[in-house]
């Protein structure tokens, strides 16, 4: 269980899109420097995160920022599932979340290192934050590694994952990295 008074463990977990990734990352390493006495951040990357990661010549700076950083080998190595199930860690949140992680989480689809964690939270009272990419039906344009923008259709049914997981127990779920630092926040005061 988490004791008052020692750094308390977050994970941070990391999917396969780019969409807000860089801003994430940014925001993520302001909240390392600001509650370094408060959180032990650790980083949780699923197998296609770290391609993204890789594309957006990421990886090298979050393992420079972050002293522990894990990559899935499967959904129980490493075995993060178990540590949230034991009350190990204050919250899990992933950020960025594809919309294949909304819709396994939504399905309650555990195969997945991220989608395992999520779930066995919901089941065990450990908040569960969530960014999904693919957060409201419509266009939106994201930002290519190059620079170049692109632009995505949001289908109807991916939003309705999202509607969906955000009515879970113990989960929450946001739009934008901007709101990262308003959860950190409310965990540092408890």
């Amino acid at each position: 269980m988490i004791v008052k008074g020692k750094r308390r463990k977050v994970a941070w977990g990391i999917t396969g899109s780019g969409e807000k990734i860089l801003e994430t990352v940014e925001i993520m390493e302001e909240m390392k420097k600001k509650y370094r006495k408060t959180f032990d951040i650790r980083v949780f990357i699923s197998k296609a995160g770290d391609q993204v990661l890789k594309y957006y010549n990421l990886s090298n700076t979050l393992e420079t920022i972050f002293d522990k950083t894990w990559t899935e080998i499967n959904a129980n190595s490493p075995f993060l599932a178990g540590q949230i199930q034991l009350g190990k860690f204050e919250f899990l949140m992933v950020a960025p979340a594809t919309s294949n992680t909304v819709a396994k989480i939504s399905l309650r689809i555990a195969d997945t290192l991220l989608t395992n964690a999520s779930i066995m939270g919901q089941k065990t009272s450990t908040p569960i934050y969530v960014m999904p990419t693919d957060f409201r039906e419509g266009t939106t344009i994201t930002q290519l590694p190059n620079g170049k923008d692109l632009k995505l259709n949001i289908t109807h049914e991916d939003a309705e994952h999202v509607e969906k997981i955000s009515k879970m127990p113990n989960t929450f779920v946001f739009e934008h990295p901007s709101e990262i630092p308003s959860i950190f926040e409310k965990h540092a005061s408890n």
